[in-house]
């Protein structure tokens, strides 16, 4: 892997999605400087160059697609993960028999309502990381509270020092100074967000996923996701049906509101007509 300057692909654009830079396929100076700039938040060398050791902490779970094709297809009592083949990427389909059996997730209607909103938060089981490279005109139009007068500018595009600030003193998170902001930033499909229910995961889990956070996003991307639905009491929502009402019921315990509600409908009938058929 190595992408600088002048480079063009779409490798580049999957990098330009994930940095919050304009997706247009060729690494021009703003991509530079915004690798720079998320190198330095991430302790790696700020050359501007995205070599196997970047692109590989960009993207700690992606997997080759040649290395997951001839994976066979698991099986779960109840469930036609089979059907799901050619419709979300094989490396989620293998996480689901032991997502299912740890949160219940016990027939298609569920299964479909939960990958519909699992590929919608995450861009189609893309994201496992949350992205917080945000301009200083960025930092104003989201997180407007934490930014007042022109403190925006000395935070701009330094993940770090922003989550740090916006998630400080607040679901279980330290200070500013403590940094646990950023290290309990939104990780898995679902973004698990926050020291306190990083803390709850791991209890449920079994495995330590305070003391080592990326956990969530290499290895529990959709567990940490079925948490989520399951501390939050969804299942019984899924369970009303499989009309595009259940689907907004869902679609606000999830994102608070419906924003995406069209593109979270088209998922979820694509799910359960592969689940079903």
């Amino acid at each position: 892997m190595l992408l600088k300057l002048g480079s063009s692909g779409e490798d580049v654009k999957r990098l330009q999605e994930k940095l919050g830079v304009e997706a247009i396929g060729k690494f021009g100076p703003k991509t530079e400087a915004a690798v720079k700039a998320w190198q330095k938040a991430n302790g790696l060398k700020d050359d501007g160059i995205v070599g196997d050791a970047t692109w590989n902490k960009l993207f700690p779970s992606s997997i080759p697609a040649a290395s997951v094709s001839a994976a066979p297809t698991p099986k779960v009592e109840g469930l036609n993960l089979a059907g799901l083949k050619g419709h979300i990427p094989d490396t989620v389909i293998a996480q689901i028999p032991d997502t299912a059996a740890k949160f219940g997730i016990t027939n298609n209607l569920r299964l479909a309502h939960f990958l519909a909103q699992c590929g919608h938060e995450s861009g189609g089981f893309k994201a496992v990381s949350e992205n917080l490279n945000y301009s200083a005109d960025g930092l104003k139009k989201i997180f407007p509270k934490y930014f007042p007068g022109n403190l925006n500018e000395s935070y701009s595009r330094n993940p770090e020092k922003i989550a740090s600030r916006v998630y400080a003193s607040r679901m279980g998170n330290g200070d500013e100074t403590s940094k646990e902001g950023f290290k309990f930033r939104g990780r898995g499909y679902i973004q698990l967000t926050g020291k306190s229910n990083y803390t709850a995961f791991a209890k449920f889990i079994g495995e330590d996923t305070v003391a080592n956070p990326d956990l969530v996003a290499t290895k529990y991307p959709l567990a940490s996701a079925a948490f989520f639905f399951n501390s939050n009491g969804l299942w019984s929502i899924c369970d009303r049906g499989a009309d595009d009402a259940t689907v907004t019921s869902v679609t606000k315990r999830v994102n608070g509101g419906t924003i995406g509600l069209a593109d979270r409908i088209k998922h979820f009938k694509e799910f359960y007509h592969a689940l079903t058929k």
